[in-house]
């Protein structure tokens, strides 16, 4: 299991520090970006990611929960990380926001929110590199996970098994040690974990996640 802590949850008065102890063993470096209007939070901005680019020794992953995708993508492209997802329910123009990515030099992803039907994005798995499954609502860190998150993810895990068995599977919210393992055998390639890993001491919670 690869894990992505998501720094919405480290302590931002000692953020280069913060990042500089999880790079040690982490895969990925997680950064929520919200806008007050998508989600009702707002977070980091581009001042923040470029901090983090500097001092992160592990790949970024943006995730976007904010309206207007186009212009945070070509916002946040030249800090080149590894990933950008976006949500589906707040993007009219998919295709094009995954090529666009691309263009950039990044591994497009696609957001599902939890009510979200797999369906909406059948017809996008081809053209993608990962699918975020959210497991709790966004906006917020600490929620707990969703149960029923499982069944979707295996559902999707078949429908990517049959179209593009190159994208992977990553899952955000209320992940844990005591379900990293379920989440595992489902499908999940990714698990973004905050409040979890952030508490106590980070590269111990880290090294439980990677089963």
């Amino acid at each position: 299991m690869l894990v992505a802590p998501s720094i919405l949850s480290a302590d931002f008065g000692n953020l280069q520090r913060d990042i500089e102890i999880i790079c040690k063993n982490c895969d990925l470096v997680h950064i929520d970006v919200m806008d007050g209007h998508f989600v009702p939070n707002l977070t980091i901005g581009p001042i923040v990611i470029e901090s983090v680019a500097k001092v992160a020794t592990k790949p970024l992953d943006i995730h976007l929960m904010v309206q207007n995708n186009s212009f945070f993508v070509d916002l946040f492209a030249k800090y080149k990380p590894k990933y950008i997802s976006f949500h589906i329910e707040e993007e009219k123009h998919a295709n094009s926001l995954v090529q666009k990515i691309r263009n950039y030099g990044i591994s497009p992803a696609i957001v599902l929110n939890p009510h979200t039907n797999i369906d909406s994005i059948k017809y996008l798995i081809e053209y993608i590199d990962m699918v975020l499954v959210m497991s709790v609502n966004p906006g917020f860190g600490g929620q707990r996970f969703i149960p029923n998150t499982i069944d979707k993810i295996k559902e999707l895990k078949d429908l990517i098994e049959r179209i593009n068995p190159q994208c992977l599977i990553e899952v955000d919210g209320g992940v844990n040690n005591q379900n990293v393992e379920e989440l595992k055998k489902a499908g999940v390639d990714i698990v973004v974990a905050g409040s979890y890993v952030f508490s106590g001491n980070y590269n111990q919670k880290i090294e439980s996640l990677k089963v």
